[in-house]
């Protein structure tokens, strides 16, 4: 019989959806299950969205412009002009989200057996985006024991081999939390421009910045207009996961336009979403900063639960809404599903991401897992009080501490 294609053979199942068959099992049996497996905000969209998707009521639903409607690249500009971040036309262009901005960027950039370096551990759908693009990701590995600090260049310098054609980064990160200073992005930024490389940026959190320092953008740094190129996504900041809006930006032309020639392909994103967006960059400050401190609050809490359970690392953790957590047990894909088969706790039980799927280097991962801190807090507490209940009787729990508080 025909046989299914090797590179879809060699995409691999998120970590973080994969369990999902067993969450639907598990509610059906009536289980309630809290969901931090997934960066799923659970704050209203800006009513300035709204107002744009109901000003479109009775239109067309057409074709739009491949690289998006004029007036939201233009609306687009100009909202990062006010963050110091200059773009002229065709320097922006409108994705169907962060997730294509991303392999747009690596297919625009990189041929097929071209390598990327990439901290690990890294955003997982990293991995699905290298396969259809035929690149390999090349690791440099972070530690949870160093709050899975951002390696030197010199690291990365070591990491570069003729196949080497970007450096790929998530800041804030997704799935650490960890912060990239200016310092930093500085260093990655020359070690690009002296080994002719791409330096691609997925700056989707920058809201989500915990720390007194400001994030610089990629697009930034001087004298690398040829070399940087940043991705950004509106499901986050704007709590609108299933809008599916996206920016891939970049000075380099030949770049943009063969971002171009991709999303001609695919024809166009969503009219209805990029005029609720458009609508959106009207959205005042207060909203950006009342939902900054709502998750400082949440990230606060849950570094002091899980901090208070024995046998569980915790790192600290200055951006985004993820924590990547070293638990007691013996494997995280056991675990996760394990939690969904065969545990609750007074009808309650928690969907984790298992660690394994956020890097790529084979063995690593297996005791962590990503948590998403995007509940409120009184269900958030009642999560972890799940989780302490769960590591208490897991059969494989790696630490004999992991008892009953």
């Amino acid at each position: 019989m025909p046989k299914a294609s090797q590179r879809s053979l060699d995409m691999p199942a998120s970590p973080i959806r994969k369990l999902m068959p067993f969450a639907y099992a598990a509610k059906a049996r009536g289980v309630q299950i809290y969901h931090l497996n997934i960066g799923q905000p659970d704050l209203a969209a800006p009513p300035e969205f709204w107002a744009g998707i109901e000003g479109a009521m009775g239109r067309i639903v057409e074709y739009t412009d491949s690289a998006g409607i004029p007036s939201l690249r233009t609306a687009s500009r100009e909202l990062y002009a006010a963050k110091g971040i200059e773009l002229e036309e065709g320097q922006l262009m409108v994705t169907t989200a962060g997730s294509e901005a991303l392999l747009f960027a690596l297919m625009s950039c990189c041929n097929p057996g071209d390598e990327v370096i990439v901290p690990e551990p890294f955003y997982a759908n990293y991995l699905g985006f290298a396969v259809p693009a035929g690149v390999k990701l090349v690791a440099i590995t972070t530690w949870i024991e160093d709050n899975y600090a951002l390696p030197s260049a010199a690291e990365f310098a070591l990491k570069i081999t003729d196949r080497t054609k970007a450096i790929l980064i998530c800041n804030p990160s997704n799935p650490t939390g960890t912060v990239y200073d200016k310092a930093q992005i500085e260093a990655l930024g020359a070690i690009a421009k002296e080994r002719d490389l791409f330096l691609i940026a997925d700056e989707v959190y920058r809201e989500f910045n915990y720390t007194t320092s400001s994030i610089p953008s990629v697009l930034q740094l001087p004298g690398m207009e040829q070399n940087a190129i940043m991705v950004d996504s509106v499901s986050k900041r704007y709590s609108l996961c299933g809008a599916r809006v996206g920016y891939l930006c970049s000075r380099n032309a030949e770049v943009m336009a063969g971002a171009l020639k991709f999303g001609q392909a695919r024809l166009s994103p969503p009219l209805l979403e990029q005029l609720g967006v458009e609508s959106a960059t009207k959205t005042p400050q207060a909203y950006f900063d009342n939902m900054r401190e709502e998750y400082r609050a949440r990230k606060d809490f849950l570094v002091k639960a899980l901090s208070g359970i024995n046998g569980v690392v915790c790192p600290r953790i200055d951006g985004a809404f993820y924590a990547m957590v070293r638990l007691p047990i013996d494997d995280c894909d056991k675990f996760c599903q394990w939690l969904l088969e065969s545990f609750e706790f007074q009808g309650s039980t928690v969907m984790l991401a298992p660690g394994t799927g956020f890097y790529a280097t084979a063995g690593l991962g297996k005791d962590e897992v990503r948590i998403a801190y995007v509940l409120k807090k009184e269900n958030l507490e009642k999560a972890m009080v799940c989780l302490r209940e769960a590591l208490a009787v897991y059969p494989g729990r790696t630490c004999e501490q992991a008892v009953h508080a």
